[in-house]
């Protein structure tokens, strides 16, 4: 009788071994000026992420779990807050902080016209008013002055943003808010690791959010943050987060006597949504916090570069500077046409497309003029800097894999582009 021999399976280390050699097959491109694309974004993720995230799927514990509670750690520990819930997206984490604090239908929440939706459509979510205002024409960030002016008598909270990795002006915003008796929140979903004065943005306000989406600065693929050294919003968001069920909350005993006569392992004590995280997120992020200063210093680099190369045109272009005492970590490079500049921004948007560097406009533009924002009740200020920005500027891609020849090659393509016109 003849026997086969048949192999045993991979054990997980030739797996993971196998994993690591397949991703580090990827050849070195040649770089092609005006041939070879610059995107937006590429993976900042290896084979640490992929090897952790398999090792959740073969143990059979894919939802939120041990991974996911160490990620919030680290990040709580790197923010400096109390604090760190993660879910499913950055979008959820602004209407899990929104719903914990409870607005009422006649509140309204002062945030930035220029931003992306999902920083307003929340306030809508929860029943209250968005008051959009403007942003200064050089930070891209909320005008604490015009903040000061939308105030009303119905006003309990500024939500504003730290937009494309750059600090609000901080001082001037929380002494409004202290001031006129406001919530404070930050949407710091651009700005992992921005600092104003040495701290961390995400610990200034009453609570904070960030995204781990694809193209920010570290990526879960999908995933978000709340962050806040309050217990009592922390404990509402916990529980929101998973139906409103208070397994996750330390005072969940004290809760369920409350209720004695419901099963406590299914007890809903608030209403709530399903923003769980998965472990494999999870387990992206415990190998990527390690990774994200390493990654802004290289966008820092690139948007020092850019800046010194590019402001011999700052008569035409306005350029984003890094204000003093802070650190811009350049989730993505603004590149802004001025006022009676003898060109228009789409023929420079168009032309840097043409030699193979991917753009966007500055995220959702002005949210003002969005046709969704026709079935939201609103209220808009004067916000011409939010409406220039919106027709005169658009970004380019700054991540952890632009490297010099990529930064030569935009700015050879932006001296051609400005040849052509004779400036």
């Amino acid at each position: 009788m003849l026997h086969t021999e048949t192999k045993s399976p991979p054990s997980f280390t030739e797996i993971a071994a196998a994993i690591r050699e397949k991703m580090a097959e990827k050849p070195a491109q040649v770089f092609v000026p005006g041939k070879t694309k610059i995107p937006l974004q590429v993976p900042s993720f290896g084979p640490d992420e992929v090897i952790e995230a398999l090792d959740s799927m073969m143990t059979g514990w894919v939802t939120m779990g041990k991974k996911v509670k160490t990620f919030e750690e680290a990040w709580a520990k790197y923010i400096g807050v109390k604090h760190a819930i993660m879910t499913n997206s950055g979008s959820s984490a602004n209407l899990l902080l929104l719903s914990a604090y409870r607005f009422q239908p006649d509140h309204e929440i002062i945030t930035p016209a220029l931003t992306w939706a999902t920083t307003v459509f929340p306030i809508a979510q929860v029943g209250a008013l968005p008051v959009l205002v403007d942003v200064g024409r050089d930070s891209y960030n909320i005008d604490p002055t015009a903040i000061e002016r939308a105030i009303t008598s119905r006003t309990r909270a500024i939500f504003l943003v730290h937009l494309l990795g750059n600090p609000c002006e901080m001082d001037a915003i929380v002494d409004i808010a202290q001031r006129r008796g406001l919530v404070l929140l930050e949407d710091a979903c651009e700005a992992h690791g921005a600092e104003y004065k040495g701290q961390k943005v995400g610990s200034f306000g009453g609570a904070a959010t960030f995204s781990f989406f694809f193209s920010h600065h570290i990526s879960t693929i999908e995933g978000g943050m709340v962050v806040t050294d309050n217990d009592v919003i922390a404990n509402r968001v916990r529980a929101q987060r998973a139906f409103g069920w208070i397994r996750d909350i330390p005072t969940k005993d004290i809760v369920a006597r409350r209720s004695p006569t419901i099963d406590p392992r299914f007890l809903f004590d608030l209403p709530g949504f399903n923003f769980r995280p998965t472990e494999m997120q999870g387990a992206f992020g415990i190998h990527q916090v390690p990774k994200l200063e390493g990654f802004i210093a290289q966008r820092r680099e690139s948007h020092a570069y850019w800046n010194k190369e590019l402001s011999c045109y700052s008569k035409h272009l306005e350029i984003p500077w890094e204000k003093p005492r802070t650190r811009h970590v350049s989730f993505a490079y603004p590149i802004q046409v001025k006022q009676g500049a003898p060109f228009t921004k789409q023929a420079l948007q168009d032309y840097l497309e043409s030699k193979g560097v991917e753009t966007r406009p500055i995220e959702a533009g002005n949210m003002a003029v969005q046709p969704a924002m026709r079935h939201i009740k609103h209220r808009v200020e004067d916000i011409p800097n939010a409406e220039h920005i919106d027709r005169n500027a658009f970004f380019i891609g700054n991540h952890q894999a632009i490297g010099q020849q990529e930064r030569e090659a935009v700015v050879s393509y932006v001296h051609d582009f400005m040849k052509e016109r004779g400036l």
